[in-house]
C-alpha cells in the first residue's frame, strides 16, 4: 500500500510539474510573439487591409492563431479603432504608397463598414491609391471595394448584387411539438423580439419596420456606391432587380469592377503602381504589424484627454464577459473615468442590441452622474437599440451612422411553461408546498393564474413607462410623442435623426471632436484614451485557455445548427424583463 501511495504521489507531482512547465513555455512563446520589437517600414510599401475576418470595436490578437491545435480556432479579431488609426497614419507616411484591400466577405455590421469606407475615401485625398482583388464579392465586401481606384475580380469568380434582405427564425412549431408554452409579456406594437416564440411568420408590424429599415440602409448603400463609381442609382437598382450581374463580364460591362484578372495579373499591376521591378517582392504590412512599427505618434496634452468607453455586446448584470456588457464592470470603468481629472470629456461607444432592462437602467444612472460632471457623447456603431439606446439617451448628444440600427424602445418579459414537456415527454412531475399562495411565483413548472400573469405584465408596463419617460426627458420631447416613436420599433440612423432620436450623423471621430469641443479643447491639444484597456496577447491567450469553450464547441459540433443552440442558451440565461431587439437581425 505504501508503495502504491508513493507512485500515486509521484504521478500527481509529475502532472503538476508538467502543467507549470507548460504554462511557462506558453508564456515564453507568448512573450516572444508579443514582443515590442520595432518594425521598420520599407520604401514603396503597401498597407494591407485583410477585412475578411471578424471586426469589433477593439481588436483581439491571438499569437497562436497560425499554430493550429487547441489554439488555432481562436482567430484574430481586427479592431475598428486599429483599422482607422492605421489608415490615418498611412495617409501621412511617405513610405506607404497605397492600400491593398481584401474584402470579399467582411464580418462586420453596416455602420462599421461605413466608418472604414469613409476613412478609405479620406485616405485617397492624399493622392495615394486604393486597390482591391477578390475571387468573389458579397454586397458588404463590394461596399468597401467600391471606393478603390482599381477593382479586380477573378474571371471565374462572381459578385452578389441582388438587394438586401432580412430573415428571421421562428421556433413556435418546435415548442408546440415539445409541449413547451412560451408566456409572453410585452409593450409596443413593434416589439417583435418575442414573435419567434409566438408565431410561425412575421407580423405585419414586423414586416413594415423591417422593410423600412433595410430600405433605408439599402438607399444609403446605393447612393454611396453611385457616387464612387459614377453610376446612376436607378441603374444600380435595375441591375439588382434583373439579376443582371450574373457573371464577371457583366460586372465589368456595368462598371462595377475595373479589371478581370487573376492574382498574378493583379500583383503585376501593383508593381507598376508602386514603380518597382517585376521580380521584386511587394512589401506589405497588415494593420497589427504596421501599428507596431512606431509610425503612430502620440499627440496632444497628456493632462487633457477624451475617454472613449467601449460598450459592446449584449447587456447583463454583473461583470459580463469578452462579448457582453456587464453593468458592474461598466460602472467601475465609468466611475474611474469620472473621477480622473485628466479626462475632460467622455464618449460612450455603443454597439449593443440590448439585454437586461435592470442592467440598462443601472448604467443609465451612472452615465447621468458622469454627464453632471463632464460632457458625455454617445457614439452609435452597428447597433444601439433597446438597452443600447437606453444607455445613449443618458448622454448629452447622440451621434449615429446613417446605417446604424437603433431605437427599439420597448420592454418584454418571457417565461417558458415546461410542465407538459416534463410530464408528457420525460415523465417528470412536480409537487411542493409553500407558506403563501404565490410563494413559487414566477414558475415554469405549473400553469400560472391570470392574477400572476397580470402582475408580470404590470412590471413590464412599469418598465416601459420608465424607459419612455427617461427617453423623453433625454430627447427634450413630450412623452406622448416619444411613445409614438417607440412601440419597440427599430430605425436606421437616418430615420432616427429625422424623428429626433439622434442628434448628429457621423463617425466615432465626429463624436470625439464633439466631446472635445464641449470641454473647450481644440484639435491637437488633447489625447484620446480607450477604456477598458486592450488586453495584451498573452493575457488574451490565458483568458481563452481559462474561459468558457462552450460556444466554440457548439460551432464545431453543430455547424449551421449552432446558431439555434446559442439562441436557446441565451434564452435560458435571461433574467427579469428584457430591453432588446429581434434575435439574429442579420441584413444580407
Amino acid at each position: 500500500m505504501l508503495q502504491f501511495l508513493k507512485y500515486v504521489l509521484a504521478t500527481m507531482v509529475g502532472i503538476f510539474v508538467f502543467f507549470v512547465v507548460s504554462l511557462m513555455i506558453l508564456a515564453g512563446i507568448g512573450s516572444a510573439l508579443s514582443s515590442d520589437e520595432k518594425i521598420s517600414i520599407d520604401e514603396k510599401s503597401i498597407l494591407k487591409l485583410d477585412l475578411n475576418v471578424p471586426i469589433q470595436e477593439v481588436g483581439v490578437e491571438n499569437p497562436f492563431a497560425d499554430l493550429g491545435g487547441p489554439f488555432g480556432n481562436n482567430e484574430n479579431v481586427l479592431g475598428l479603432k486599429d483599422i482607422i488609426e492605421a489608415l490615418k497614419t498611412a495617409q501621412k507616411d511617405a513610405n506607404i504608397k497605397g492600400v491593398q484591400l481584401q474584402t470579399e466577405g467582411p464580418q462586420a455590421g453596416w455602420a462599421t463598414l461605413e466608418e472604414i469606407r469613409n476613412q478609405l475615401i479620406e485616405f485617397k485625398k492624399s493622392g495615394k491609391f486604393v486597390t482591391t482583388y477578390g475571387e468573389t464579392y458579397s454586397e458588404k465586401g463590394y461596399y468597401l471595394a467600391s471606393v478603390a481606384d482599381k477593382i479586380y475580380l477573378n474571371p471565374a469568380g462572381g459578385m452578389e448584387w441582388n438587394g438586401l434582405s432580412v430573415e428571421y427564425s421562428f421556433l413556435k412549431g418546435t415548442f408546440d411539438k415539445l409541449d413547451i408554452k412560451p408566456i409572453i409579456f410585452r409593450v409596443g406594437e413593434f416589439k417583435s423580439a418575442i414573435e419567434m416564440f409566438s408565431r410561425s411568420d412575421m407580423s405585419e408590424a414586423s414586416k413594415k419596420q423591417s422593410l423600412e429599415l433595410i430600405t433605408a440602409i439599402n438607399n444609403n448603400f446605393l447612393d454611396n456606391i453611385a457616387a464612387s463609381r459614377k453610376i446612376p442609382v436607378e441603374h444600380l437598382k435595375g441591375l439588382a432587380d434583373s439579376l443582371a450581374i450574373d457573371n464577371p463580364e457583366a460586372a465589368l460591362k456595368n462598371k462595377l469592377v475595373t479589371h478581370l484578372g487573376y492574382w498574378d495579373q493583379y500583383e503585376a499591376q501593383l508593381r507598376k503602381d508602386l514603380g518597382i521591378d517585376s521580380k521584386k517582392k511587394i512589401s506589405t504590412y497588415g494593420v497589427e504589424k504596421y501599428l507596431k512599427s512606431g509610425a503612430v505618434k502620440t499627440e496632444g496634452d497628456y493632462n487633457k484627454r477624451v475617454a472613449v468607453l467601449i460598450a459592446e455586446g449584449e447587456i447583463n448584470s454583473g461583470q459580463g464577459g469578452d462579448n457582453t456588457i456587464g453593468s458592474e464592470k461598466f460602472i467601475t470603468e465609468l466611475k474611474k473615468i469620472r473621477e480622473n481629472d485628466k479626462i475632460k470629456s467622455v464618449v460612450i461607444r455603443i454597439n449593443s442590441p440590448g439585454g437586461s432592462a435592470l442592467a440598462s437602467d443601472v448604467m443609465w444612472r451612472e452615465i447621468k452622474l458622469t454627464s453632471a460632471v463632464k460632457p458625455v457623447i454617445a457614439s452609435m456603431s452597428d447597433v444601439a437599440a433597446s438597452g443600447g439606446y437606453y444607455m445613449a439617451m443618458a448622454c448629452d448628444t447622440i451621434v449615429a451612422q446613417p446605417n446604424t440600427i437603433t431605437g427599439s424602445i420597448g420592454i418584454f418579459g418571457l417565461i417558458f411553461n415546461v410542465k407538459d414537456f416534463m410530464n408528457n415527454k420525460l415523465g417528470i412531475t412536480f409537487d411542493g408546498v409553500g407558506t403563501n399562495p404565490h410563494a413559487d411565483w414566477p414558475t415554469a413548472t405549473r400553469d400560472m393564474t391570470q392574477f400572476e400573469k397580470d402582475m408580470i405584465q404590470k412590471s413590464v408596463n412599469e418598465g416601459y413607462a420608465t424607459f419612455t419617460k427617461k427617453a423623453a426627458e433625454g430627447r427634450n420631447m413630450p412623452v406622448e410623442k416619444l411613445r409614438n416613436l417607440a412601440q419597440g420599433r427599430v430605425w436606421s440612423g437616418i430615420e432616427a435623426k429625422e424623428n429626433g432620436l439622434v442628434d448628429v450623423l457621423g463617425s466615432l471621430d465626429d463624436a470625439v471632436a464633439l466631446a472635445a469641443k464641449a470641454a473647450k479643447m481644440k484639435a491637437g491639444d488633447y489625447r484620446v484614451r480607450y477604456y477598458p484597456e486592450k488586453k495584451k496577447p498573452l493575457d488574451e491567450l490565458m483568458s481563452k485557455l481559462m474561459g468558457d469553450k462552450e460556444d466554440q464547441i457548439l460551432t464545431e459540433k453543430l455547424g449551421d445548427m449552432a446558431t439555434y443552440a446559442k439562441i436557446f442558451k441565451r434564452l435560458t440565461n435571461m433574467g427579469g424583463v428584457q430591453a432588446r431587439i429581434p434575435y439574429e437581425l442579420k441584413i444580407q
